[in-house]
C-alpha cells in the first residue's frame, strides 16, 4: 500500500465501498496529499453529505461529520463557526451539493465562509442507480430519463462563480496532480473555495454518459476531451473547462465581517 495512504487510511475500514476504476481513490489520495504538504491533518475536519463520493472522508483517520443528504454544507457552517480555528473540508457530489443541497450551496457562497468544498462530479446518482442529476448531460439515458435528458445540465464551478464564491477551479479525475494543488490553494484561501471535479463512474455513467464502461477509456476521453483555461482565451467548444476560473483576495470572509460587527457594538456599549 501507498506510504501515505497507509497512514491517513483507517485499515480497519477497508475495503471501501467504491466499485473498481471509480475516481474517488483519486481525488481521496489528492486531497490527503493537500492536507499533509500544508502539515494541518491536526487542524482540519472533514465533513461530508450522502453519496458515493461522500464516502471518502469516512476512510480516514481523522475528525470526520459524515452527516444528512444535502446538508453538508450545513453542518460545515456550522462547526465552521463554532471552531473558527479549524480547515473545514467538505466532500459532496453533483447530486448532494447541487439539487438537494443546492439552497446550502447558494448561501454559503453567498457568505464568503471560509471552507473548502470539493464538489465530485460524476454527472450522475451512482449510489442509488443511476438517475439522472442536475448535472447530467443532455440526451444521457438514465433510470429517470429513459428518453434521454432534456434538462440543461448545472455547472456547479459556474454556478459557484455567480452566486459570490471567491476561489473557484475545475479538474478532472485525468487532473490528479493539478487537482492536489487547487486543494492546497483552496485551503489556503481565506474564503468560500470550491473545487470542481469531475471524475468517472464506471458501473452507472460510463453506460448512461460515456457508452463505455471501461475506467481507462473514461479517464483518457476526460484528457484527451478538456482544456486548461487561461484568461482572455478563446475557449474551445464542447470541451471540459478546467484550471483556476476565480481567484478574489478582496472580498471580505464572513467570520471576519461577523467579528468586526460583533467589536463594533461592543465599542458602542
Amino acid at each position: 500500500m501507498n506510504r501515505l495512504m497507509e497512514r491517513y487510511l483507517r485499515l480497519d475500514a477497508l475495503p471501501t465501498l467504491f466499485c473498481a476504476g471509480c475516481g474517488n481513490g483519486i481525488i481521496q489520495y489528492a486531497a490527503i496529499s493537500a492536507i499533509e504538504n500544508l502539515g494541518i491533518r491536526k487542524d482540519t475536519a472533514l465533513v461530508s453529505g450522502i453519496g458515493c463520493s461522500s464516502w471518502i472522508p469516512c476512510y480516514l483517520n481523522m475528525d470526520v461529520m459524515h452527516t444528512t443528504h444535502g446538508r453538508a454544507l450545513a453542518f460545515a457552517q456550522g462547526l465552521k463557526l463554532a471552531r473558527p480555528g479549524k480547515k473545514v473540508i467538505v466532500f459532496t457530489g453533483d447530486g448532494d451539493c447541487l439539487a438537494i443541497g443546492g439552497n446550502h450551496l447558494l448561501h454559503a457562497c453567498k457568505r464568503n465562509i471560509d471552507i473548502t468544498v470539493i464538489l465530485v462530479n460524476n454527472h450522475i446518482y451512482g449510489m442509488t442507480g443511476g438517475q439522472k442529476s442536475p448535472a447530467t448531460p443532455e440526451n444521457a439515458v438514465t433510470k429517470t430519463s429513459p428518453f434521454g435528458a432534456y434538462d440543461e445540465p448545472m455547472q456547479g464551478a459556474e454556478i459557484a462563480m455567480s452566486l459570490g464564491a471567491t476561489y473557484v477551479a475545475r479538474w478532472t479525475a485525468a487532473h490528479p496532480v493539478q487537482l492536489q494543488k487547487s486543494i492546497e490553494a483552496g485551503i489556503k484561501h481565506k474564503g468560500f473555495s470550491l473545487i470542481e471535479v469531475i471524475s468517472q463512474c464506471p458501473t452507472q455513467s460510463g453506460k448512461s454518459v460515456y457508452g463505455n464502461k471501461d475506467p481507462a477509456f473514461i479517464i483518457n476521453y476526460l484528457k484527451q476531451n478538456s482544456f486548461i483555461y487561461k484568461e482572455g482565451m478563446e475557449e474551445p467548444s464542447g470541451r471540459i473547462k478546467c484550471g483556476i476560473l476565480l481567484h478574489d483576495n478582496d472580498k471580505p470572509e464572513y467570520i471576519e465581517r461577523m467579528e468586526n460587527k460583533t467589536e463594533q457594538y461592543r465599542k458602542r456599549l
